[in-house]
């Protein structure tokens, strides 16, 4: 209808669920957008695809799965991602393994900076895409119970849990994990940097200082930009060339400005054709013809 305002993707104060993405290629400015920095008339992928902005929910999916399957072993157990305050504390009334994220950090040492070529059948290239970045998620793992005794059978069965799977295949990662080429990198209480200390976690939390388990997490981010590629070059460059005396020769055949080769001169030397690339994908192709003296 004519004159309708457009309307925004959120409803009643609310926006659009995290994890969802509208997608607008890099070279273009984006679009309108509502007060509250919602785009108008933004296009949803499909929630299939756009799980992208998930990677730390599939993170903690993926450690609940595996604590739940390896370490409680279908014990009355509850598994919480809550930060271990002192309010928290009180209202606990279960036995509880608490995972608490504490710190996000890229890994440096794994970055990459060549982007990957997306290619058609044909075989030309159509698209360039950064490479997944990978972040290091720092979780603090600690057990909750009546009695130390039990607290201590809980984190061994946690550390040992971890130290096995040292490494998690996409096969055995959950939500957009799944789909992804890099594993997860599991390492399980390495000594903390010096700028780091677990005494500051805890004084930051407000409460006691208590065993724990420091686990990192090192997961690959997929960030959904591309940037097109310019069409593919369909024809063979042409070249001229130019003798010292002012005749030219181009790559077609000679030009009638060209002096004939005079009686009892060397042989003429054959032309020579250079090519590269594929058939599906050509390249520069050049030609050496003999130049006249």
């Amino acid at each position: 209808m004519a004159g309708k305002a457009r309307k925004c993707g959120h409803r009643g104060g609310s926006h659009r669920p995290i994890g969802q993405l509208v997608r607008r290629p890099i070279d273009r400015p984006d679009g309108p957008v509502c007060p509250k920095g919602c785009p108008i008339d933004g296009r949803i992928r499909p929630p299939a695809e756009a799980n992208i902005l998930r990677m730390i929910q599939d993170v903690d999916e993926t450690l609940l799965a595996l604590v739940r399957r390896e370490a409680l072993g279908g014990a009355a157990v509850d598994v919480a991602f809550d930060a271990p305050t002192r309010e928290w504390v009180a209202r606990r009334n279960a036995p509880t393994v608490d995972l608490y994220l504490y710190d996000i950090r890229e890994d440096m040492a794994r970055r990459e900076v060549q982007w990957e070529r997306v290619t058609d059948p044909a075989g030309r290239v159509t698209e360039r895409r950064p490479p997944p970045r990978r972040f290091k998620l720092s979780y603090m793992v600690t057990a909750w119970t009546q009695r130390p005794e039990d607290e201590h059978r809980l984190l061994s069965s946690l550390l040992g849990c971890f130290i096995r799977h040292e490494r998690l295949a996409p096969a055995e990662c959950l939500g957009t994990l799944a789909d992804q080429t890099l594993p997860l990198i599991v390492t399980t209480a390495l000594p903390l940097g010096s700028d780091r200390s677990i005494a500051d976690v805890w004084s930051a939390l407000g409460g006691e200082l208590k065993p724990s388990i420091d686990l990192i997490v090192t997961a690959p981010f997929v960030v959904d930009v591309a940037q097109p590629a310019g069409p593919p070059v369909l024809e063979e460059p042409r070249l001229a060339i130019v003798t010292p005396d002012g005749n030219e020769q181009a790559g077609g055949g000679r030009r009638s400005g060209r002096k004939a080769s005079a009686p009892g001169a060397e042989p003429s030397i054959p032309d020579e054709t250079r090519r590269s690339g594929t058939d599906h994908q050509p390249g520069r192709t050049v030609r050496v013809r003999e130049i006249g003296r």
